[in-house]
């Protein structure tokens, strides 16, 4: 190498059981727990646009941000996938470390202002576990995912009733992971190895553009996620739509929905100017502009996760519970 490598070998990594958690498993909500009130619209919208889907049989794709978790989302997320509602689940890699520690010690998220001052930060020994599960993952021929979900359920994790990673593996759905080397905690450990990362993590991209193949009168929701959501959909799409063109299908009509805080003015259905603020932020202009001006529907829902989510919810058992009737 012409330039100096940083030596792992150097670093002091500490058990997790002497880190202070930000969170413990009491923040994931009960199914039954009382609904935070939000009115929108859209959101019931993007609900109705779910149970069509489902109904269709066609795919409701979910791409997350680690929030979503740390705000107590898992069991809903789960219970949808429970029936057969939400047909894929897509995390960044701070999903993989949250749901990982929810289920292993029921608790996760340390301070950044806390530990980064002597360099403690994501050096916890059993959270760098990770690394050798995809380790392992990679020489099986797994994804991401899959391999830190199988561990989990079959390793009977004491929480693994609340993780999304192992709900993935024991209902067969996939769960896939997007990662970006150098943004996790667990690549800072010396058990970190970048090959098999990339490689699991690809495995999952294209699980994932397989599930987008299935787009058509389906579902897709950015929740949460500003870059890892957007750009992993917007390359996922290229390329079934490249398949599909050549067989003469489409992939055109589907409905999108961003969940996020940022607060993107009124006319959300043309793409904003170059010299404005909301051009750059990528769900914007991808998921509700660009992917859908040929036939799609597009959805914007601005609030907090753990008011959306439930809300959504609830909604969707509501409007299923309906349609029987």
């Amino acid at each position: 190498m012409p330039f100096p490598m940083f030596d792992r070998s150097q670093l002091k990594i500490k058990p997790l059981g002497e880190r202070i958690n930000d969170l413990d498993i009491q923040v994931i909500k009960a199914l039954d727990a009382p609904v935070p009130t939000f009115h929108s619209p859209e959101l019931e919208a993007v609900a109705e646009a779910i149970v069509r889907a489902h109904q269709a049989g066609t795919q409701v794709i979910m791409l997350m941000g680690a929030h979503v978790i740390r705000e107590g989302n898992a069991n809903y997320i789960i219970d949808l996938m429970e029936r057969k509602i939400i047909t894929h689940i897509g995390f960044n890699g701070a999903g993989v470390i949250h749901d990982y520690e929810f289920a292993k010690i029921g608790a996760t998220t340390e301070s950044v202002a806390h530990y980064i001052t002597e360099g403690e930060f994501g050096l916890w020994h059993e959270t760098g576990e990770i690394n050798d599960l995809v380790w392992q993952g990679y020489q099986a021929g797994l994804g991401l995912g899959e391999c830190v979900g199988k561990a989990i359920e079959e390793q009977k994790f004491p929480y693994r009733k609340s993780s999304i990673l192992a709900a993935g593996y024991r209902l067969h759905v996939p769960v896939t992971v997007h990662v970006s080397i150098g943004q996790d905690i667990i690549h800072e450990h010396p058990n970190m190895n970048g090959a098999a990362f990339g490689e699991c993590s690809y495995r999952d991209f294209l699980i994932f553009t397989q599930s987008v193949t299935g787009l058509q009168h389906g579902v897709f929701l950015n929740y949460g996620t500003q870059v890892m959501g957007p750009e992993v959909y917007l390359k996922a799409l290229s390329m079934a739509r490249n398949v599909a063109h050549q067989n003469e299908q489409s992939i055109s009509e589907f409905t999108t929905a961003v969940f996020d805080l940022v607060d993107l003015g009124e006319d959300l259905h043309l793409e904003a100017k170059k010299y404005t603020a909301r051009y750059y932020f990528r769900p914007y202009k991808t998921i509700l502009v660009r992917t859908v001006q040929d036939g799609g529907t597009s959805h914007y829902i601005r609030g907090n996760h753990n008011e959306t989510f439930p809300n959504l919810y609830h909604l969707i058992l509501k409007k299923l519970e309906n349609a029987r009737v």
